[in-house]
This record gives C-alpha cells, sequence and structure tokens, in this order.
C-alpha cells in the first residue's frame, strides 16, 4: 500500500490515489471508510473532511480525469484554434487516453457486477462538466432566436453528446481490440456523423414553422 499519512495532512488527490491503489491491490472496495483509513494511517474523521462515502470519491476520480483531459488540451496553443469538431474529438481520445492509463480500477468499480444504473450513476458528477464542456463547443455554430428555443435547442444537443459520450464509454470498456483501435475508430467516426448531421439538418427552418403553427393554430 502507499506510504501512511500522519492524521489530519492527507490532500484530496492522496486520498484519491490510497483508493485506487487499495481496490486495485484488493480486487474491491474496502467492507468500510473505517478498515480503509486504518489502512492509509488517517482518521476517519480526515476521510470526511474530503468525501462523504466511497462513492463520492469515486465521482471525483472521473470528474479529474476529465479536467486532467482539459487541462492537457489547453496547453496546446493550437487547441483553441480548432474546429469544433476536432475540439470534442480531441477530447475522447484524451479522455480514452487517461481512462486507458486507469482501465482497471474503472472496471473493478463500475464493471459488470452489481446493478448496472447504480455503477453509471458513478460518471453522475462527470455528465454535469461534461455538458458545460459539451455546451462551450456546440452552441457556438448552432444558435438558434428566441431564449426558449435557445434553451431548447441547448439542452438537445448537449444530451445528444452525453449519450454519444456513454456509448462510446460502454463500447470501450468492452472492446478487446489490440490498443483499442476499435474505440478510436468508432469515436471518430460517430463523432464526424454527429457534425455532419448537425450541419445538414433544417433546425432553424423546422422550429420556424413549429412557432408559427403554435401560433395560429391552424386546427383548432
Amino acid at each position: 500500500m502507499s506510504t501512511k499519512k500522519k492524521a489530519g495532512v492527507i490532500n484530496t488527490q492522496e486520498i484519491v490515489d490510497n483508493y485506487t491503489e487499495y481496490v486495485l491491490e484488493q480486487g474491491g472496495k474496502p467492507s468500510s471508510i473505517f478498515k480503509f483509513c486504518k489502512s492509509i494511517g488517517i482518521q476517519e474523521a480526515d476521510f470526511y473532511k474530503h468525501f462523504s462515502s466511497f462513492e463520492t470519491l469515486e465521482q471525483a476520480f472521473f470528474v479529474a480525469l476529465h479536467e486532467h483531459s482539459l487541462n492537457l488540451l489547453n496547453q496546446s496553443e493550437d487547441f483553441a484554434s480548432y474546429t469544433d469538431a476536432n475540439k470534442l474529438l480531441s477530447y475522447y481520445f484524451t479522455f480514452f487516453e487517461m481512462a486507458t492509463a486507469n482501465r482497471s480500477f474503472i472496471l473493478l468499480i463500475i464493471g459488470n457486477k452489481g446493478n448496472p444504473l447504480d455503477n453509471y450513476f458513478k460518471l453522475k458528477d462527470l455528465r454535469t462538466h461534461f455538458l458545460i464542456f459539451a455546451n462551450n463547443i456546440l452552441a457556438n455554430n448552432y444558435k438558434l432566436s428566441g431564449e426558449k428555443l435557445q434553451k431548447i435547442e441547448t439542452k438537445i444537443l448537449q444530451e445528444g453528446a452525453w449519450i454519444q459520450f456513454m456509448l462510446s464509454f460502454k463500447f470501450w470498456m468492452q472492446d478487446s481490440s489490440p490498443n483499442f483501435e476499435k474505440t478510436d475508430i468508432l469515436i471518430e467516426k460517430s463523432v464526424k456523423a454527429s457534425f455532419e448531421i448537425l450541419d445538414a439538418l433544417p433546425v432553424q427552418s423546422i422550429l420556424d414553422l413549429g412557432k408559427f403553427l403554435w401560433k395560429e393554430r391552424p386546427f383548432q
């Protein structure tokens, strides 16, 4: 196990790192927070200064992957000038590269054991951060007139991006190809296809017609 810390001096990342190592070495999560804290030499109260449960710790792990991926992308001077499609594509490749480096841990906490809905609930906080990121990218080119329509449009685009991400995540977990080459192919094709669909759909025209029909109510 990792070097034990004196009570009161451990930080959030150190708890996550110790937890990750514990799960990997033991093949599963600790039976209790008390047992985990004892194994790394801290008081249980010190754990609660950072997390309320193992579940919130695991949620924080995925948010950290997201933030680390964005930090790596933003270190590139060229990233800001990428097209929206290439920004999203670069994010996917970077995130799954980080995920692959932690694949054994991820499979242990989100594998096929238990209730799949409970397992994927661990991505709840990641979803919040991902939707903000996706909105910053997708909303640039698909603005509609009217506040209500913009809200509807933004929600559709965000949820579509999240569904695409989750499909890629599930595919990656089941991918047995060398170096997860099939996941890379899926990501590239799905991102390209989604932007081509968005570019081709007459979204503004459809919503303008809907507004007119709602206002006139011709069948009343």
